[in-house]
């Protein structure tokens, strides 16, 4: 037997439909905050930061969107988007400490 992708959505408390929208905004600032450092950061370390944090607000913001909707298929979006974020991350840190990424 198979689960369902979507389930009914849940009839949320007040107070917490309001904590989760509140919490997106600031994950929204946040991941605007992460873009400028991004495009602005002084450093190459400081950018791979930036990049690093972006991925992080992502899958946060995709989880409390998927508990807002009732919907299982933001999750697994977020699982993929931390599993790319983290092998990038590598990978971006490996080249500035050796400028080659394959050994």
């Amino acid at each position: 037997m198979t689960t369902p992708l979507t389930t009914a959505p849940l009839a949320l408390p007040p107070i917490l439909e309001t904590g989760i929208a509140l919490t997106m905004a600031m994950l929204g600032l946040a991941m605007l905050l992460n873009v400028y450092r991004l495009l602005r950061g002084p450093t190459l370390v400081d950018r791979i930061l930036a990049l690093d944090t972006l991925y992080i607000n992502t899958v946060a913001l995709l989880i409390l969107f998927g508990m807002r909707l009732g919907t299982v298929i933001y999750f697994e979006a977020a699982l993929i988007i931390a599993m790319l974020g983290f092998v990038g991350t590598v990978a971006l840190s490996k080249y500035v400490m050796r400028r080659d990424i394959i050994e």
